[in-house]
């Protein structure tokens, strides 16, 4: 009989309830333990103390199993000493290959070993659920597989699935025996044994260890009786978009309040899936994260003036002592504050510091669920280099992790030029993802790379000069047409033949701008004119003082001298074209600049590209598309390092700015605009990076069926000890019910099972953009699933 057991456990909570059952074997067989924690030797998150930790980097979880490894070492002593047990010697390593557990046995001059875990779940079965088969099958001691817990049969006797049945295994309620290549079979724990604690069928919830994007590239298993599952036939009538309808129905959100929402458990799995892609490619790129405060001291903002620059959205505060902060909405002015007191030296460059966090911006309209939403999850990024061809090299990083990202949450995209609006710098590049939702139009060529949004991409001015004028100017009665569209339309001629004005209001004056009848201005290339700095739209009273007449009439022939005129690329081209004539109930046709009217002060590029516009890299025309706005890089220089002084020493001591780019992805956008681009009448239809769950077991007479249960239950470990998330749907639903909510969902690979299927040895398999189903041997199934989701 066995006088010297090994016990390895990865020293989880739940693994020591089945460490404690090793112990009470020990107890019975009088035998002495040696314990053995085994830990993975790169950073996993570990739950201990009712909490996962998220270990950064290998120092960190180094010392954090340190800490735990004796925590556990000493509860296992204790517990084999109150029990009457000798615990010889405790080992730790910092990893858990079987053959550590193997050769630490044999140092021990163990007789047999115990591993000790809680079953199929969670930390328990990563760790050591794939070492305890290898040991199985290479240790030439006895092996003694103890469990915490097992599903049990419907009878309720002890049972275990398939996959975990060894040959000369004796299988109890408690935990699996086997004897080794010679000697007896250790006895097995009775049903009796009081150490052990009854467990309602099925095992414990999976939420006793929680579930978290990093301790697997995969989700826990789920079973759709245990999860929140709670659809809706149709979406609140307030829904607008795609995306917010779906999400609303398939119970992923609940709106709280205005632009506010609330994600639920099947939400927050997709959230976080995508926040683990972000965070992968961050850290790849060389991105070292942090975490700022939500709330921000409004000094910081005041440096930098955007505390009265950045207008309502802006949420602010008041603490007890009527101190002023604000809700941060980005944080370029937090994270500059901490690197201009931490960074003195070129030799501390360059440092790229990112974050994922919730974000508010108090918007006017929210609208479109969570695509834009009052509060939101941002991951925001912030690189400090020594000078400008560092912080391109910061950008370049940032760019290609974003394509990675993109590619790998399987969205189509593009990255386009983009204005650097609010946030400042002389580069940016937005990272749409197209879909007819889009807020955002983005030109693009066809033929070649080019892509910007329409705020940026350059309106290139018509290759053939402007023509010798071929008419005489006349006045034309207009007397209710106000419009280019309508005027046009009276006079029998195109729209592009009517030129109409924009006034704004700039340096206490009015401008005069032309553009093209069938143009529109594009405010972002008004406010870079050179000269014209702040500006805004004329109000009705300054244009009268100005013309002398109402708009709707206004033209360039006779108007003030005094007034600077200021024409489109398409419009300085032009001949014979009809605008206002600068009086009531006129307008005037045949008008050609010079002859008729002065020709302009400056010519600009003032408007909107439209479809068919020659593409600004001459290779070919422009298309323009919608999309969604999903991440923004920029390259900042030193807009904020300037005013808030961070500076750093060159290798002669001399002071310079730090360059500074900063990079954002609006995570929760990110999944509202996967769904915009992915759903059909039926409900979402996930990219399969981002889906809550890869498969579902759809099983027909889950309840009535013992063969339908048994293959569904068995299929479900089976996929679960694979790495893969799975839904079991165990509710008892009706098939039309079950496959709708399914297919609301978005579940990329659904199984169903039903006994007519079994009666041939086959089960259904369809995809989620599938029309028909495709039968499978059921012997295959696994086989199957797999080269799928390969």
């Amino acid at each position: 009989m066995y006088k010297h057991l090994l016990v390895a456990t990865d020293g989880s909570k739940l693994s020591m309830k089945a460490v404690t059952q090793a112990i009470g074997l020990a107890q019975a067989l009088g035998a002495k333990l040696t314990a053995f924690y085994a830990a993975p030797d790169y950073p996993l998150p570990m739950y201990a103390d009712g909490v996962v930790y998220e270990p950064v980097s290998k120092k960190e979880y180094s010392a954090l199993m340190a800490k735990e490894a004796q925590k556990v070492l000493d509860a296992v002593a204790s517990k084999a000493q109150a029990g009457g047990v000798e615990c010889a010697t405790v080992h730790s390593i910092a990893a858990a290959p079987w053959e550590a557990i193997i050769a630490a046995a044999k140092k021990a001059k163990c007789d047999a070993i115990v591993m000790a875990s809680h079953g199929r779940r969670g930390v328990s079965a990563l760790l050591l659920g794939s070492e305890t088969q290898k040991v199985l099958t290479h240790s030439a001691l006895p092996v003694i597989v103890v469990r915490s817990h097992g599903p049990r049969s419907r009878a309720g006797e002890a049972r275990a699935p398939a996959r975990h049945r060894v040959p000369g295994t004796t299988y109890t309620r408690s935990e699996p025996v086997r004897a080794g290549r010679s000697g007896p079979a250790a006895p097995p724990v009775g049903r009796e044994e009081p150490l052990r604690r009854p467990v309602a069928p099925g095992g414990p919830a999976a939420a006793a260890v929680g579930y978290n994007a990093r301790l697997s590239k995969k989700n826990s298993i789920m079973r759709a009786s245990r999860s929140y599952l709670v659809t809706l036939k149709e979406a609140p009538a307030e829904a607008d978009v795609a995306s917010q309808k779906l999400m609303l129905r398939a119970g992923m959100i609940k709106k709280v309040s205005s632009g506010i929402y609330s994600w639920l458990p099947l939400g927050l799995i997709t959230l976080r899936k995508v926040e683990r892609i972000v965070r992968e490619e961050m850290n790849r790129a060389g991105a070292l994260e942090c975490y700022l405060p939500h709330v921000v001291p409004a000094e910081l903002w005041q440096e930098t003036g955007r505390w009265d620059k950045f207008g309502p959205q802006l949420l602010r505060m008041r603490d007890r002592h009527e101190r002023d902060f604000l809700f941060g909405p980005t944080h370029e002015e937090p994270i500059t504050d901490i690197v201009r007191k931490d960074i003195r030296s070129y030799r501390q460059l360059p440092v790229n510091l990112y974050q994922i966090q919730v974000k508010f911006r108090d918007e006017i309209r929210p609208r479109f669920g969570v695509m834009r939403g009052r509060e939101f999850l941002m991951k925001d990024a912030y690189s400090f280099d020594a000078d400008r061809d560092g912080l391109m090299r910061s950008y370049r990083a940032m760019y290609e992790a974003y394509e990675r990202i993109f590619t790998r949450l399987g969205l189509k995209y593009r990255a386009v030029d983009a204005d650097t609006g609010a946030i400042g710098g002389f580069a940016s590049h937005e990272f749409q993802v197209l879909a007819d939702a889009g807020e955002d139009a983005i030109a693009w060529c066809p033929g070649s790379e080019y892509a910007a949004n329409v705020e940026q991409a350059e309106a290139v001015a018509p290759g053939a000069p402007r023509a010798s004028p071929a008419e005489a100017m006349r006045k034309v009665p207009t007397p209710t047409q106000t419009t280019c569209e309508e005027v046009t339309a009276l006079l029998g001629l195109p729209l592009a033949r009517s030129v109409k004005c924009l006034l704004v209001w700039a340096n206490e004056r009015v401008h005069v701008l032309l553009v093209r009848g069938d143009h529109m201005g594009n405010e972002v290339k008004i406010g870079k004119l050179p000269g014209l700095g702040p500006w805004r739209w004329a109000t009705e009273a300054e244009i009268v003082a100005a013309f002398g007449c109402r708009p709707g009439f206004l033209g360039p022939v006779g108007m003030p001298a005094d007034l600077p005129l200021i024409a489109d690329r398409a419009v300085a081209a032009m001949s014979d074209f009809v605008c206002g004539a600068n009086e009531a109930g006129f307008h005037l046709a045949g008008v050609n600049f010079g002859r008729d009217c002065r020709e302009p002060d400056a010519v600009a590029d003032l408007r909107n590209v439209v479809a068919g516009d020659p593409s600004p890299d001459g290779r070919g025309t422009l298309e323009i598309v919608r999309g969604i706005e999903v991440g923004h890089v920029f390259a900042l220089g030193t807009r904020y390092s300037q005013d808030m002084g961070a500076t750093y020493l060159d290798a002669q001591g001399q002071s310079h700015l730090m360059e500074m780019g900063c990079y954002g992805i609006g995570v929760t956008r990110v999944v509202a605009a996967a769904i915009e681009q992915n759903h059909d009448e039926r409900g979402i239809v996930w990219p399969e990076a981002m889906a809550p769950y890869a498969v579902a077991i759809a099983p027909i007479g889950y309840e009535r069926s013992e063969s339908v249960r048994a293959l569904a239950d068995r299929l479900h470990e089976e996929l679960a000890a694979l790495g893969v998330d799975v839904l079991l749907d165990d509710r008892g639903e009706r098939p039309g019910v079950m496959f709708a909510d399914l297919e609301l969902i978005g579940v990329p690979h659904r199984i169903t099972i039903g006994e007519r299927g079994l009666k041939d040895g086959q089960v259904e398999y369809l995809a989620r953009r599938d029309t028909r189903p495709t039968p499978v041997p059921v012997d295959g199934i696994v086989g199957f699933l797999r080269g799928k989701l390969a």
